[in-house]
C-alpha cells in the first residue's frame, strides 16, 4: 500500500458537535491540476531539496488545519471527497419516496448519526446492558462465552484477541479462521513497553484516561484509580508477548495453522468450544494461529489473574470502544487522549465529517455506488488501465535484464506478474446491504448491528472458496493497495482524481503520480514481505537462495540509506519497518518513468516544454508533488512507532537521489545532495 491515510474514520468518530444546519455542504468536487505550480517553491535547488522545490509552495500555503494531526495532498483530497459526500448524505437523509434502497440506508444511518440531542438525552444509557453482562460474570471460565459474544459487536482485536476469517496462507483459494494478537489500547506494544522519560509519562497520561472514563460510567474515584491500573498491567503483559511490528512483516511467522485440539491444549484455561460457538463459527476445525506465544501469555493470565481485574478491563474497552458513538462527555474524553494528547491536534473534527466516515465505514459499498455515479467518468477507468499495462509491460523488461536474478526465477517472477488482476474504481458486484437493519432513532443500535453484520459476513466465508472479486477498500477511498494473496492491485475511483490524477494534464505528471503508484502497487508483490507469495497467492519459496541473498544485500541498502533519517527530535526511520514501502516507491518510480518513455514512444509525437520544464522534469514534479504535507511532531513520535511509510520528504528526495534519470533530468552534479554516491537499486 502506498499513500497511508493516518487515521482511520472509527479512529477520527468522536468530538465537538455541530448542527446540521451549520454545515457547509459541498456540491462540486474543488479542482488542482496534477502538477500544480504554485505549490512549489522556485527559490529552492532542485538539486539540493527536491522536496522544498516542488512541494515548498504547499506546505507554506496548506497549513495543518486545527482537527487534523498531519495535512497533506492525499489527506486533502480525502477532505474534499468527505465534503462531496456530505452533500449527497445530506440529500439522502431527508425522507422521500424518491430514495433507492441504498439511500434510504446511507441517509438514516447519516441522519442517527447527526441527531446528536437524542445521542446526549441518553448519555451512557446505550452501555448499561453490556456493562450489566460484565457485572454477571462469576468466573475466568465464562471469558469464554463472553469473548465470543462480544467480539461479534466489536470487530477487530480490541477485546484481549482477534478472531476471524482470511485466505490460507498456504492454499489461497480457502478461507479459514485466525485467530490473532490483540487486546492493546495504545497504539503499539512498544508504548508498553518503552522506559524513556517520554514513554513513561504518556503511560500515565492514559492511565488517567482510563480512570475518567470509569467516572464517567459512575465508578467512585478510588476504584477507578485501581481499575485505571488494573487495565494497564493487563495490556502490558499482552504487549510483551505481541510480536513487534517488523517481525510481523514476516508472515511466516504469522502462520501457525492448528487442530481444534492442538489450540485447546495450547490454552486450557480458555473453552474454545465455546467461545466458537458464540462466535457463531462452531464448524471450525482447525484455525491459524497468528502468535501461539501471545496466546499462551493470555492463557496464563485468565488462570492468574482475579475475576475482579478481568472486569476492569472488559469494562474499559467496552466503554472505549463505544465512547465515539456516546455523549458529549465521553466523545470529549476519548479526543482529549487519542487526539489530542497522542497526535497534538486542539480541535475535533465537526460532527458531520465523522458521520460521513462512519457511513464510508459500515455502508461503503452503497455510498460508493453514488460517488462513482457522479464523479468517475469510463475514460478515467480506461485510461488508468492502459497506464497500468504500460507500467506492467515496463516492470516485465526490467525483470529480464536484471543481472542479479537468475533466468530460473525470472521465469516464475514473469508468471507471477502476468497473473496480477488490476481493479479500477469499483467492484464489479456491489455488497448486499439488505439484511442491515438502520434505524434512524437508534444511533448505537446501527454502529452495533453494522458490527455484527459486518462480523458475520465475515465469519461465513470460513470453509468456502475465496471471492476474487471482493474489494478491502470502498469506492471513496483515496488510497491504493497490493493483496499478496489475491495477487491484484487495488485502485478505487477516491485516489483517481484531481491532483493525483488529472485528465486535463499532459500524460508526464500524471506517470509520475498515478504511474508511480500503479508500480509501487505493482512491485510490493516482488518486496521482502510479497515476494514470498507465489503466483496464485501461496506462502513458498519461489526464489534460488543465491537469487534470496542477492535481493537481500540491494534490500539492506535501502535500509541503510533510510536509517539515517531523522523523522523528529533524535528519532530515526525505522527502517526494518519501513523497507517495503521504500523499496516499492524506488522501484515504482523508475518502472513508471519507463511506461512514460513506453507510452510516448508508442504515440510517435516529440514532447515540447510546458511552463519552462521539460517532458522529464514534468514527470518528477508530479511525482513529487503527491507527498506534499505538514504533520504535527506528536504524530510523527506516533508515525515513527507504528507507520510501515516513511515521511513525504524522504519518499521524495530518498527515491530521486537514486535515480540517474532525475539528475540528468535536472542536471544535478556528483557531490550534491539529491546525488547518492552509492546508488540503491533493485528493479
Amino acid at each position: 500500500m502506498r499513500p497511508f491515510i493516518l487515521v482511520s474514520a472509527l479512529a477520527a468518530f468522536g468530538g465537538p458537535l455541530v448542527s446540521q444546519k451549520a454545515a457547509v455542504v459541498a456540491t462540486t468536487q474543488p479542482y488542482t491540476p496534477s502538477l500544480d505550480l504554485p505549490s512549489m517553491d522556485r527559490t529552492a535547488d532542485a538539486c539540493g531539496d527536491f522536496y522544498q522545490y516542488v512541494c515548498g509552495g504547499w506546505m507554506k500555503n496548506n497549513p495543518i488545519p486545527s482537527d487534523q494531526a498531519r495535512w497533506s495532498v492525499y489527506g486533502k483530497l480525502n477532505d474534499e471527497n468527505y465534503q462531496f459526500l456530505h452533500g449527497l448524505l445530506e440529500e439522502a437523509s431527508h425522507p422521500s419516496a424518491s430514495r433507492t434502497a441504498s439511500e434510504v440506508k446511507i441517509g438514516d444511518f447519516y441522519g442517527g448519526c447527526m441527531d446528536t440531542t437524542t445521542i446526549d438525552r441518553a448519555g451512557s444509557a446505550p452501555l448499561q446492558p453490556e456493562l450489566e453482562v460484565i457485572r454477571s460474570l462469576t468466573s475466568t471460565s465464562a471469558l469464554a462465552a463472553y469473548l465470543g459474544r462480544t467480539h461479534l459487536t466489536m470487530a477487530g482485536g480490541g477485546l484481549a484477541f482477534g478472531f476471524g476469517a482470511n485466505q490460507d496462507f498456504a492454499d489461497s483459494t480457502k478461507v479459514i479462521a485466525f485467530a490473532g494478537a490483540g487486546g492493546l489500547s495504545l497504539p503499539d506494544r512498544d508504548y508498553y513497553t518503552k522506559t524513556d522519560e517520554k514513554s513513561v509519562e504518556l503511560r500515565a497520561k492514559y492511565v488517567a484516561h482510563v480512570q475518567r472514563i470509569f467516572e464517567l460510567l459512575g465508578t467512585p474515584a478510588a476504584k477507578a484509580t485501581k481499575d485505571a491500573a488494573d487495565v494497564l498491567d493487563l495490556e502490558t503483559s499482552l504487549a510483551k508477548a505481541s510480536l513487534t511490528r517488523v517481525d510481523k512483516r514476516d508472515p511466516y511467522k504469522l502462520f501457525h495453522v492448528m487442530t481444534r485440539a492442538e489450540v485447546k491444549a495450547l490454552t486450557p484455561h480458555f473453552d474454545w468450544d465455546v467461545y466458537l460457538r458464540e462466535e457463531g463459527a462452531d464448524g471450525v476445525s482447525s484455525l491459524n494461529v497468528t502468535e501461539p506465544e501471545f496466546f499462551k501469555e493470555l492463557d496464563r493470565l485468565i488462570g492468574s489473574q482475579s475475576l475482579a481485574k478481568w472486569t476492569s478491563y472488559l469494562r474499559w474497552h467496552v466503554a472505549h470502544s463505544r465512547a465515539p458513538y456516546l455523549s458529549q462527555a465521553f466523545v470529549d474524553a476519548d479526543f482529549d487522549f487519542y487526539r489530542k494528547t497522542l497526535r497534538g491536534v486542539s480541535q475535533d473534527q465537526p460532527r458531520w465529517k465523522k458521520c460521513v466516515g462512519l457511513v464510508d465505514r459500515n455502508l461503503g459499498e452503497a455510498l460508493g455506488q453514488v460517488f462513482v455515479d457522479k464523479t468517475f467518468s469510463a475514460q478515467t477507468k480506461a485510461k488508468t488501465l492502459e497506464m497500468t499495462r504500460y507500467v506492467e509491460e515496463a516492470m516485465a523488461d526490467e525483470i529480464g535484464k536484471l543481472d542479479w536474478m537468475s533466468d530460473e526465477t525470472k521465469k516464475k517472477a514473469m508468471e507471477k506478474l502476468g497473473t496480477i488482476v488490476n481493479k479500477v474504481g469499483y467492484p464489479d458486484r456491489w455488497r448486499d446491504y439488505t439484511a442491515l437493519t438502520v434505524n434512524r432513532r437508534d444511533f448505537m443500535g446501527n454502529v452495533r448491528r453494522a458490527t455484527v453484520f459486518e462480523s458475520k459476513r465475515s465469519l461465513a466465508k470460513i470453509g468456502r472458496p475465496v471471492d476474487r472479486q471482493e474489494w478491502g477498500m470502498t469506492p471513496p477511498t483515496v488510497n491504493a493497495y497490493y493483496d499478496p494473496q489475491m495477487n491484484d492491485i487495488n485502485f478505487p475511483a477516491g485516489v483517481l482524481q484531481p491532483p493525483l490524477y488529472d485528465s486535463k494534464m499532459d500524460d508526464a505528471p500524471n506517470y509520475g503520480n498515478t504511474g508511480s503508484t500503479i508500480g509501487h502497487e505493482l512491485t510490493h508483490g516482488f518486496d521482502d514481505e510479497g515476494r514470498q507469495f507465489d503466483a496464485q497467492g501461496n506462502l513458498k519459496d519461489w526464489w534460488t537462495k543465491e537469487d534470496a541473498t542477492a535481493f537481500e544485500t540491494r534490500l539492506n541498502c535501502v535500509q541503510d540509506q533510510y536509517a539515517d533519517y531523522t523523522i523528529v527530535d533524535d528519532i530515526r526511520i525505522q527502517s526494518k519497518l519501513t523497507s517495503g514501502e521504500d523499496v516499492a516507491d524506488l522501484g515504482g518510480t523508475l518502472i513508471a518513468y519507463l511506461a512514460w518513455q513506453k507510452a510516448v514512444a508508442a504515440t510517435g509525437q516529440k514532447l515540447a516544454p510546458i511552463d519552462g520544464f521539460t517532458p522529464e522534469q514534468r514527470f518528477f514534479i508530479g511525482f513529487g508533488q503527491w507527498a506534499c504535507e505538514n504533520d504535527r511532531p506528536e504524530n510523527q513520535r506516533v508515525s515513527a512507532a507504528t507507520n510501515p511509510h516513511s515521511p513525504g520528504k524522504y519518499r521524495i528526495n530518498g527515491i530521486v537521489s537514486n535515480l540517474p534519470e532525475f539528475a540528468q533530468a535536472f542536471s544535478c552534479k556528483v557531490g550534491q545532495p539529491m546525488v547518492r554516491e552509492n546508488v540503491c537499486k533493485i528493479w
